[in-house]
């Protein structure tokens, strides 16, 4: 679930739910978008993006634990030698106006409603206030925020590229130039080591040998508008155009642009707003795409002809229900366009729909030769309403047989296995998936034979002898990379931890081995030499192929996964790392990541600007609340159940300081998004147990916002949060709401919140300590408190 800042903020589109990963990996998966991988993930999730090394290093915030402690000391021993001023002028105060709200027959008072009204005079002067305020409750660190920059750029390697990836007869990769802040999208032949067929395609198109084209210059469009942001972009499959949507000024109302690669130039048409998604048709000139309404939810696919004006472009299916999107994507072997299902080879003869809709099910659908393979989670008993929680599975059929189940196969994950998501290849089927808890991906031989003389209706993906990829750690995350190439035997991957820089790994299905292509370097900030790391051991390493070993800094920096009894008696992970030189037990700082939302797991990948806090003695720990994480999981922590998200995260905090690992009053927590809802909860519950918070673009007035569904997206979230247009509903979300719940006599820690004026989602841009009561929220209505 999820969607995508502010001039010269070069957003290029996946998620700012997620901490900066690796450069390398953030190229790769920008690189993934020019097909349709990750078709299987939901349009309208919240947004990813891509910043470059400047940018990004502009926005870090990170200072000394000696300020992670607000003006009400509870008490706490403080650190040694430390001290810090606060502004001459007292926290700005907002002007409260009477207004009362009623819902299920209870009235309260909001005082700030009125900041709804964002473009409101007074509005914007206590935003201004609020922002000077921040800064000089900051000014006695821009020293220490200087040189945490310092650090951080010296760790970033001089060049930033990814490693060329075949797709038909082009090598495809990205790489930001010296000196600029955005990528460039290039290709180049790979004729002259490809065989004389390859470079009779080269030829025909009319492109020279391994000659470099550039396709998307993110820069120049920046140059040209003074802010970028490219959302979908697509690669006809003649490989002869390229569809991409921009934003150029920061709406998030995204405009389809199609470039002859040809010749370089912009088709001319009329301007479309509002496109999401995009699906080339197999004849390379047929382009579907998704546009969105005014609360910007996709609802109707358009079908567009490369060379028209726009004018005409042919409606195919529109979704009238508001708790809906539509997206559009197609199969990997590019035969069919799944919004419904449409022949790609015919693309105007209609739909043909897969399966009924269900609250809750989702169907992915791929295709290879003559049968569907499709993941979903609909109910395989009689019973559709038995369980609450559905886990996914494969269904395998002829094309013809869709709608026969009688004559449908059914693939299920054995007991310590569940799955999450799929690709496909001309020999090759691969699964995303969890075993024993851990993400990893298998994969497995196509096509699938039958296990006995008559057609089995139900396997086990044991069953199907699946080849596990090697990993070197179970502290890995395992990220798809692009992988265009139906026809290809080989699976690229960015392999990441807490502990390891970005490997991109490339596994050989056929052979079952894998072999390293690149692995992120990491300098230190002091010497500007590569830090010291050795080599990871892996199972089955009969399977490795080079000389290259992956590479960690686990004797420096020591990572560990725990299991946190939660208030109900359930375990939740707990991943701690620090420096096994600078962390001492019981005194040092902490910071607690949380999310817990949208079934998104937490993001535990390498980033290397982390170093400077642990090097610092610092102890960071991520949280992985129910919420997000796999469909129980998921389920657990949402509606209804929404409060074990924060109970978990408080369990995880308490565990931190009765361990020894954090210093106790010397915690400190941060959430996006649906984090900061997290952890502005958790603040509100305990307010002892963190001494401050970063909050950014956080959801905080939970209740009002979902009770407008006017407000972009909040029918959608209905399904995550609740309604709270049904009473009991409307009471869970109350209880934890963090605008509705700040404690009036209680000492809370600071918090500096963060957040977009002009982001369609977060209405308001503010920098906000939180020293001292009144304590002031900030949300995507921009009320406060």
């Amino acid at each position: 679930m999820a969607a995508n800042c502010i001039a010269k903020k070069p957003v290029v589109c996946l998620s700012f739910l997620y901490q900066k990963k690796g450069l390398n990996y953030q190229l790769s998966t920008l690189l993934s978008s020019l097909s349709d991988f990750g078709r299987h993930t939901m349009a309208m999730a919240r947004p990813f993006l891509l910043t470059s090394r400047v940018s990004t290093l502009r926005r870090v915030q990170i200072v000394h634990s000696f300020l992670f402690s607000s003006v009400c000391r509870r008490g706490q021993p403080s650190p040694p030698s430390t001290s810090f001023s606060l502004p001459s002028e007292s926290p700005p105060a907002a002007t409260k106006v009477p207004f009362a709200a009623s819902a299920h027959g209870r009235t309260w008072q909001d005082p700030y409603h009125w900041m709804r009204k964002t473009a409101d005079p007074d509005f914007i002067d206590h935003l201004r206030r609020e922002n000077t305020y921040a800064a000089g409750f900051m000014v006695d660190t821009e020293q220490l925020q200087r040189t945490l920059v310092r650090e951080m750029r010296s760790r970033l390697p001089a060049k930033v590229s990814t490693p060329p990836e075949r797709w038909g007869p082009w090598l495809y990769y990205q790489y930001i130039p010296e000196g600029k802040e955005y990528p460039v999208l290039c290709r180049r032949s790979e004729a002259s080591d490809s065989g004389f067929v390859n470079k009779l395609l080269c030829f025909a198109s009319g492109h020279s040998e391994r000659k470099e084209q550039i396709l998307l210059d993110w820069n120049e469009i920046a140059e040209q508008y003074g802010y970028v942001h490219v959302g979908a972009c697509r690669v006809s499959p003649d490989h002869n155009f390229i569809a991409y949507t921009v934003d150029v000024n920061g709406s998030e109302q995204f405009l389809l642009r199609i470039k002859d690669l040809g010749d370089g130039s912009i088709v001319q048409r009329s301007e479309v707003e509002g496109v999401v998604s995009l699906a080339w048709a197999r004849d390379g000139r047929t382009l579907f795409y998704t546009v969105s309404d005014e609360n910007q939810r996709p609802y109707r696919v358009l079908c567009t002809e490369v060379g028209s004006d726009g004018t005409n472009d042919m409606p195919v299916y529109t979704e009238n229900d508001s708790s809906f999107c539509v997206d559009i994507t197609s199969t990997k072997d590019g035969k069919f366009i799944t919004v419904y299902v449409i022949d790609a080879a015919y693309p105007l003869d209609g739909l043909d729909r897969i399966c009924k809709r269900m609250p809750g099910v989702q169907v992915f659908v791929e295709h290879h030769y003559d049968s569907f393979y499709i993941l979903t989670n609909a109910p395989l008993s009689e019973n559709k309403e038995s369980s609450s929680v559905r886990s996914y599975y494969l269904i395998t059929c002829k094309v013809e047989h869709i709608h026969l189940p009688d004559l449908q196969r059914i693939i299920v994950p054995s007991e310590d296995v569940s799955f999450h998501d799929m690709d496909i290849f001309n020999q090759h089927l691969v699964l995303s998936v969890s075993k024993n808890s851990l993400p990893t991906m298998c994969s497995i031989k196509l096509p699938i034979q039958d296990q006995s003389s008559s057609l089995q209706k139900r396997l086990d993906v044991e069953d199907l002898n699946p080849w596990y990829f090697p990993v070197p750690t179970d502290l890995c995350s395992i990220a798809p990379g692009s992988n265009h190439d139906f026809m290809s035997s080989v699976y690229r991957v960015v392999l990441s931890s807490p502990v390891m820089p970005d490997v991109i790994v490339d596994y050989n299905m056929s052979e079952q081995t894998f072999s390293i292509v690149h692995q992120e370097e990491i300098k230190s900030a002091d010497t500007h030499e590569h830090l010291v790391s050795e080599c990871s051991e892996v199972k089955n390493d009969k399977n490795f192929i080079g000389v290259e070993r992956w590479e960690d800094f686990s004797s420096k920096y020591y990572c560990e996964r725990k299991q946190v009894i939660s208030h109900d008696g359930i375990k939740v992970p707990l991943t701690i790392m620090y420096s096994r030189n600078a962390w001492k037990k019981g005194e040092s700082p902490g910071l607690l990541h949380g999310y817990g939302a949208y079934g998104e797991a937490m993001d535990t990948s390498w980033c290397s600007d982390r170093l400077s806090l642990l090097d610092r003695g610092w102890v960071m720990a991520f949280a992985d609340v129910r919420g997000g994480g796999d469909s129980s999981w998921h389920e657990s922590g949402t509606g209804l159940t929404k409060p074990n998200s924060i109970h978990d995260f408080l369990s995880c905090a308490s565990f931190l300081i009765d361990k020894g690992y954090v210093h106790n009053g010397q915690l400190g927590a941060t959430g996006t998004s649906a984090g900061g809802l997290l952890v502005g909860a958790a603040i509100n519950m305990k307010t002892d147990l963190f001494c401050a918070a970063i909050l950014k673009v956080p959801f905080l007035d939970v209740c009002n916002s979902l009770m407008d569904p006017s407000l972009s997206l909040t029918i959608l979230d209905y399904e995550e949060f609740g309604n709270p247009h049904i009473e009991k509903q409307f009471e869970c979300i109350r209880s934890y709401s963090p605008y509705d719940n700040i404690p009036r006599a209680a000492c809370l820690p600071s918090v500096l919140v963060t957040a977009s004026y002009n982001d369609s989602r977060q209405t308001a841009l503010i920098t906000l300590p939180f020293s001292s009561l009144p304590v002031c929220w900030m949300n995507t209505n921009a009320n406060m408190v």
